[in-house]
């Protein structure tokens, strides 16, 4: 019988590139699944920023993230991947509890506690060692064999590229289904980490960070396996809210934003709902 993560594994088996779009509550879910993607993401990122109105620098617990993991999950069956930032204090205790609430996939990092967006100055990493005890922590709280660990290393942009590809492998040889290469700024950097390490790699395409905004077959070509868009879907969003609050505010009607917004048509087909003739 099928589970989360083999059906992860089974999207990246038939999408190459794997497109991983992200999506911050079970209603983004359902546009994500209806714009044709294979994989969904949470990010920790989305969580604390939409969820709890707080920056991405460690704030939110275990238990704020299963939140939306649960809603996520119940409403779409796409496969989850979810950011569990440095696992918390008890990495194979945050797989399980992950795995019971519906996600394929889980990444953790080799941030400090708190950590911070890796797009951000300032990072500081736990050694190779002490992420290797995480990863192998996480590893032993799987629930079968297909769900995966991703480890992320942040080390390009601490200790650079040499390095990074370096505590990758370590953390593959720690148990790591997969890597997620943060904060890369080239091709060749890509080029290094796919040729070196015997895994997926996953390119981080967040916008306004150090990454340039490759297109998927440059990465593809470049032997990434998988392409993640954290958050543009939210930012999108976010900013189309802010011009109708501030439309609707200045004209006291919603009419000049009106053309802009999904109807209530739209909305039902999103929801598989069909109300009653009246």
């Amino acid at each position: 019988m099928p589970t989360p993560g083999s059906n992860f594994r089974a999207a990246l088996a038939a999408e190459n590139p794997l497109q991983v779009v992200g999506v911050i509550n079970a209603y983004a879910a359902l546009l994500a699944q209806r714009a044709g993607f294979q994989a969904l993401y949470l990010s920790g990122a989305g969580v604390a920023n939409h969820s709890y109105g707080l920056p991405d620098t460690g704030q939110t617990e275990l238990a704020d993230v299963l939140i939306d993991v649960r809603r996520i999950t119940k409403r779409v069956d796409l496969p989850l991947l979810v950011d569990i930032d440095t696992g918390w204090d008890d990495p194979a205790a945050t797989v399980k509890a992950m795995a019971a609430a519906g996600a394929a996939a889980v990444h953790l990092e080799d941030q400090v506690p708190a950590k911070l967006c890796g797009h951000l100055p300032g990072k500081q990493l736990v050694s190779t060692a002490d992420m290797v005890a995480r990863v192998k922590s996480a590893v032993s709280g799987k629930p079968d064999r297909d769900f995966v660990v991703m480890a992320r290393t942040d080390a390009a942009a601490v200790e650079g590229v040499p390095a990074a590809i370096a505590r990758a492998q370590a953390y593959v040889a720690a148990g790591a289904d997969m890597i997620f290469a943060e904060a890369l700024r080239s091709l060749d950097d890509y080029r290094a980490f796919t040729g070196a390490v015997n895994a997926p790699v996953l390119a981080n395409l967040t916008e306004f960070g150090q990454t340039p905004a490759f297109t998927r077959d440059e990465l593809g070509a470049a032997g990434v396996a998988l392409v993640l868009y954290p958050l543009s879907a939210s930012r999108a969003a976010a900013a189309a809210s802010l011009e109708v609050y501030h439309a609707i505010r200045r004209a006291g009607t919603v009419q000049a934003v009106i053309g802009k917004m999904q109807t209530r048509t739209d909305l039902y087909a999103t929801l598989g709902y069909k109300p009653k003739p009246e």
